[in-house]
């Protein structure tokens, strides 16, 4: 059964970096496109990023753009994503999912993580 596990969350102040994680099994996970999602305190599910099977083709929210990277190593089942100059806009809990041909929305993610807490605040 498909299972995927995020870590490397916490606290970090405003304009500093983390670097998420996101191990999976299951399934083929190198056959599949991946996206990361979040849920900011009393909001709903916002999608963040995804990238192809092969990892050559990645797409970002535009509140994110130039501050994230995503990335995946297909030799370990991992994806990561790396957030830098972070804000307290950003604050949420993300959960790194499985994603169906077309991708770049919340509609194309068809198994989800248990998700990790990102706290941004001085």
């Amino acid at each position: 059964q498909v299972q995927l596990v995020e870590s490397g969350g916490g606290m970090v102040q405003p304009g500093g970096s983390l670097r998420l994680s996101c191990a999976a099994s299951g399934f083929t996970f190198s056959s599949f496109a991946m996206s990361w999602v979040r849920q900011a305190p009393g909001k709903g599910l916002e999608w963040v990023s995804d990238i192809n099977s092969g990892g050559g083709a990645t797409y970002y929210e535009d509140s994110v753009k130039g501050r994230f990277t995503i990335s995946r190593d297909n030799a370990k089942n991992t994806l990561s994503l790396q957030m830098n100059s972070l804000e307290p806009e950003d604050t949420a809990v993300y959960y790194c999912a499985k994603t169906l041909y077309g991708g770049s929305s919340l509609s194309a993610c068809d198994y989800w993580g248990q998700g990790t807490q990102v706290t941004v605040s001085s």
